[in-house]
């Protein structure tokens, strides 16, 4: 995994993207599937219901839905992520490397009070699970739920290890983007918190 964190303006307003990156072994043409189709994304991400096409909305089970903005297959996706209340966006990339495919996810956030409680680990710690559901998924195509779906998985020693090590890199990433290192590392530590279970107020 690589990740990458950048300050930018975006449709006027101030903005933060998350960048992450990771390549897997196999063909654009099959990772573009598994990133489109309601039978594959089900077996690794979450089940998405909607009009998967240009201009069509989505909705993914419990989480984000939004608008499918642009669409190249099998080079890039763009659509809105909104989700309580709040509009992001993402944009998905797929460019053959070495005997694989580059996969990178951009995800494109408001500086808002989530984000300086939380940081940059807000969005990428979810979306580190759903790069591991996916290699996972490449790994094993006809697995029906990822790890990731399951409870007792998530409060496992492994996923609490996952936690801290995303949380932390997260960290790094805002530092490098000239984030103050103390507040990287009191916003990863409510991430970890958060995700953990454990209580993030007081901090």
């Amino acid at each position: 995994m690589s990740r990458r964190v950048e300050t930018l303006q975006y449709q006027g307003i101030a903005a933060k993207a998350v960048v992450l990156w990771r390549v897997y072994p196999t063909d654009a043409d099959d990772l573009w599937e598994a990133l489109t189709t309601p039978d594959r994304l089900r077996r690794w991400f979450l089940p998405v219901s909607g009009d998967l096409k240009l201009n069509g909305r989505y909705q993914f089970e419990g989480n984000a839905g939004g608008i499918i903005t642009a669409c190249d297959p099998p080079r890039r996706l763009e659509a809105t992520w909104e989700f309580a209340g709040g509009k992001s966006w993402v944009i998905a990339t797929l460019a053959p490397e070495g005997q694989g495919t580059r996969f990178e996810l951009r995800h494109i956030a408001p500086v808002d009070d989530h984000w300086k409680t939380f940081g940059p680990g807000a969005v990428g710690v979810g979306w580190d699970l759903g790069f591991l559901g996916l290699a996972r998924h490449v790994d094993a195509p006809e697995a029906a739920r990822p790890p990731e779906a399951n409870p007792d998985w998530m409060a496992s020693p492994e996923a609490l290890a996952l936690y801290r090590s995303t949380s932390t890199a997260w960290a790094e990433a805002a530092i490098a983007d000239g984030e103050d290192e103390a507040t990287a590392r009191q916003s990863a530590e409510r991430t970890r918190k958060f995700y953990s279970g454990e209580p993030t107020t007081g901090d």
